[in-house]
């Protein structure tokens, strides 16, 4: 297929980092002030040669081949401000990268209209909103880690990674990690972790893999959110995961095989504290997950899954030839027959 040009904004920098391994260029609109999306490429990442930056009001005059939507600001408001009317009719993605933060099964996802496709993270945000008439797949996550990333296990301590854990509270498992820490030894790291007891700081994005496989294992204390890339990365570093058996983790790990997931936080304490005693058994469980990692997480199914469904947009087919994991709709609301799907 020829190359795109697509344009999207700054919200998640792993994932775009990520997303940026395609063979297709991706614009990003910039503008000073921190606006939210506006960041461009920030010096967390090495980012390829295929992602440009272009002034916010510079935009209607850019070229596009599509856009893709990551936020519902950018999506109800932005898009209208920033783009032409040429360019408010390009083929479009909303790309979801959570479940719903309302209730967890009656939420109408913001996005509802039969010729854009809502693009998922994982099978259980897919399942938990209500998609409506939008169409709707499913891309799972890919990633990789720099070379020489590898899982050591020299330290006798779990590892946290969580982004402002003191602010986002129970949903992320604040309270849960303050309450394990008190049996297991745990480190944190990630923005503002210097705030809560037991933080090291952020490590730069890119150092993560190498800074985190020095641990015995990885701890996952969040009860509802997305399945994290800093899981992903662990895994594929080679650490065994602890976490509670909840989202779509409770898909992906299997005790005493790759880790270990409980709905009772204190039925993990006894499995870290033994893969913390015995160094061998934690390699053990830590290889399984990086194989799980590389055979369902690797960056070329990702980039393979992206490709097909961009493929088949351009081509104007219909919901059902879309390629990449793509199943019938699971909607409250009957999606038309009429449905397209698009960039």
């Amino acid at each position: 297929m020829r190359r795109l040009r697509i344009l999207t904004w700054h919200i998640h920098g792993s994932y775009l980092y990520y997303l940026a391994h395609l063979p297709h260029d991706f614009i990003l609109p910039v503008a000073p002030g921190g606006a939210e999306g506006y960041a461009g490429r920030t010096a967390s990442f090495p980012w390829p040669s295929n992602v440009y930056e272009v002034p916010k009001a510079q935009i209607k005059d850019t070229a596009l081949d599509g856009i893709i939507f990551q936020s519902k600001r950018h999506y109800l408001h932005d898009q209208y401000e920033i783009l032409s009317e040429r360019q408010l009719r390009l083929p479009r993605i909303y790309l979801e990268h959570d479940p719903p933060r309302g209730h967890p099964t009656d939420t109408l996802h913001p996005v509802q209209d039969e010729n854009i496709l809502l693009v998922h993270c994982t099978h259980f945000n897919r399942l938990m909103w209500d998609n409506g008439i939008t169409p709707s797949t499913v891309i799972e996550h890919g990633v990789t880690i720099p070379l020489g990333a590898r899982y050591t296990g020299r330290l006798p301590r779990g590892i946290v990674v969580v982004n402002n854990l003191k602010s986002r509270g129970r949903r992320l498992g604040a309270d849960i990690y303050a309450q394990l820490r008190t049996e297991v030894p745990l480190d944190l790291i990630g923005m503002g972790s210097s705030e809560v007891e037991g933080g090291l700081g952020e490590v730069p994005p890119r150092e993560v893999p190498a800074f985190i496989g020095e641990y015995r294992l990885f701890f996952n204390p969040i009860r509802y959110t997305s399945l994290g890339l800093a899981i992903l990365e662990a895994m594929m570093v080679g650490l065994p995961i602890i976490g509670l058996k909840t989202t779509e983790l409770a898909s992906v790990i299997e005790n005493g095989v790759s880790g270990y997931l409980a709905l009772n936080p204190r039925e993990l304490v006894d499995p870290m504290l033994a893969l913390l005693s015995h160094p061998e058994e934690a390699r053990r469980l830590g290889e399984a997950a990086r194989q799980v990692a590389r055979t369902r997480y690797g960056i070329d199914r990702f980039v393979k899954d992206w490709c097909a469904v961009l493929a088949d947009a351009l081509g104007g087919r219909s919901m059902s030839s879309v390629r990449a994991t793509a199943q019938p709709s699971l909607n409250s609301t009957k999606i038309s027959t009429r449905a397209q799907v698009v960039l």
